[in-house]
């Protein structure tokens, strides 16, 4: 893994590493197809050969490489292309779990599209099934504890959204682990307010709103979350530093954002990492949590993240410790989890104060 904060790390922040390493975390916007190792990867390629993707996992590194948020999304959907079995969304599955775990992870919101795979032949039902074996499995062998949010893909319209809404809230189908409603994708060209009752559908069904907004477009495109797909969380939200009001109103509500800092350079949504707007979001009050997005495209991991995070923000244990709270109480675990995490980031913080 790339460590995007080498030379321009000083010694007491590069101490935080170990700390990092070791503290319990929740991750709340975390892709699916995009977690997917080197390694997974080169394996579902050697599976279909027709595809473009390298199967060398060293090739992959260029080819993860990007020029504008347009090309990302291209090269993301060649990789959807791979999962193209239940046993591929299950070994998917599986192997993010065994990843998250390896960081630390005691609980992640996976954002899956499930349109991607039913559109390309798989079973739904059988979709279904894979992902929840793959979830019950890692919780019982790595600790981890998954939930799905359904995701619209933006750019595929609303057939999509149609499909989406009728799998998250269809009872013989929905599946267990499910606990919240998005939409990703590409934001230039296509409005928030033309899903508005799809996400008026699943937030009638009990599911939580957690639409992207604000990554590649203005902070109209946070506002339209809020006002017509009733946003609870935002993901990326980046631009909302450009209007104080929308700061100020998401600071009041704790509507949190899912900040991505290298996913936001590496997508060419914001420039560098010294201009990335989380400093405007603490300074406003807003309650921001750490996030990978799609960590082996990015070349990064939650570690990381949290790394570069500790850099920008000045932040030393404790602050990372709140970070990590910011996202156990922007989560959707029900009360008693929330406590549970809360109260292992605390104990674990006071060990590694007092060695």
């Amino acid at each position: 893994m790339t460590d995007h904060l080498d030379a321009a790390t000083a010694g007491p922040v590069r101490d935080l590493h170990a700390f990092i390493a070791g503290l319990p975390k929740a991750e709340l916007h975390v892709h699916h197809v995009g977690s997917a190792s080197p390694r997974i990867v080169s394996e579902l390629a050697a599976r279909h050969p027709d595809s473009k993707v390298p199967t060398d996992p060293e090739a992959l590194a260029d080819y993860f490489t990007f020029t504008d948020f347009a090309h990302f999304i291209e090269v993301y959907l060649s990789v959807v292309d791979l999962i193209r079995t239940p046993e591929d969304v299950r070994l998917l599955t599986y192997e993010v779990a065994r990843e998250l775990a390896r960081q630390q992870v005691r609980y992640a919101e996976l954002t899956i599209t499930p349109f991607s795979s039913t559109r390309r032949g798989i079973d739904e039902r059988a979709f279904m099934d894979a992902i929840e074996d793959a979830r019950k499995a890692a919780e019982t062998e790595f600790g981890t504890v998954l939930r799905w949010c359904f995701d619209i893909p933006g750019e595929a319209g609303l057939e999509s959204a149609e499909e989406t809404a009728r799998l998250a809230t269809d009872d013989r189908l929905r599946p267990e682990g499910l606990v919240s409603f998005g939409l990703g994708g590409p934001e230039i060209g296509v409005p928030r307010p033309q899903f508005k009752p799809y996400f008026d559908r699943a937030i009638a069904a009990g599911l939580h709103s957690v639409p992207h907004a604000g990554e590649t477009t203005g902070p109209e495109t946070v506002w339209d979350a809020l006002n017509e797909l009733g946003a609870e969380r935002i993901g990326h939200g980046t631009s909302s530093a450009r209007d104080p009001e929308l700061l100020r109103h998401l600071a009041e509500q704790r509507i949190a954002l899912e900040v991505c800092p290298t996913s936001n350079i590496a997508t060419r949504a914001v420039t560098t990492l010294d201009e990335h707007p989380i400093k405007e979001f603490t300074r406003a009050g807003v309650l921001v949590t750490i996030n990978s997005d799609d960590p082996p495209m990015f070349g990064t991991d939650l570690n990381n993240e949290y790394a570069v995070a500790a850099r920008l923000l000045g932040l030393d244990e404790q602050g990372l410790a709140g970070l990590a709270k910011n996202a156990v109480e922007a989560s959707f675990m029900d009360a008693a989890g929330k406590k549970r995490l809360a109260d292992e980031i605390d104990t674990y913080t006071a060990s590694w104060l007092a060695s």
